[in-house]
């Protein structure tokens, strides 16, 4: 399964659950998005690798840094709030090609 498979499906399940405004309001993992940003920066040296529209024109960001493995994906909602919606370790960029029509993957 290619990166933007894995996201995309990643990103439309965290937006079922992320996407209404009381999950933000109610959720601790919430702050305007150049504080989220700035502080996975200069905390854990993540940088954005990729980026997608999802439901109700929130935006889904995937965050990474190469030097530690670790990665963050992020929702920010229309209002301007971003929310940590998982995190971990041991994030690897790939750039997989689909299998060919009736070929397993």
């Amino acid at each position: 399964m290619n990166k933007q498979m894995i996201f995309g499906a990643l990103g439309f399940g965290i937006l079922a659950l992320a996407g209404s405004t009381a999950f933000s309001q109610t959720n601790r993992n919430c702050a305007p998005r150049d504080v989220v940003v700035e502080r996975l920066a200069q905390k854990y040296g993540e940088a954005r690798q990729s980026v997608g529209l999802g439901a109700n024109n929130s935006i889904v960001e995937t965050f990474s840094s190469s030097e530690t493995g670790t990665w963050t994906i992020t929702v920010t909602l229309a209002n301007g709030t971003t929310c940590l919606v998982a995190t971990g370790q041991n994030y690897e960029a790939l750039a997989e090609v689909l299998p060919a029509k009736g070929n397993d993957a």
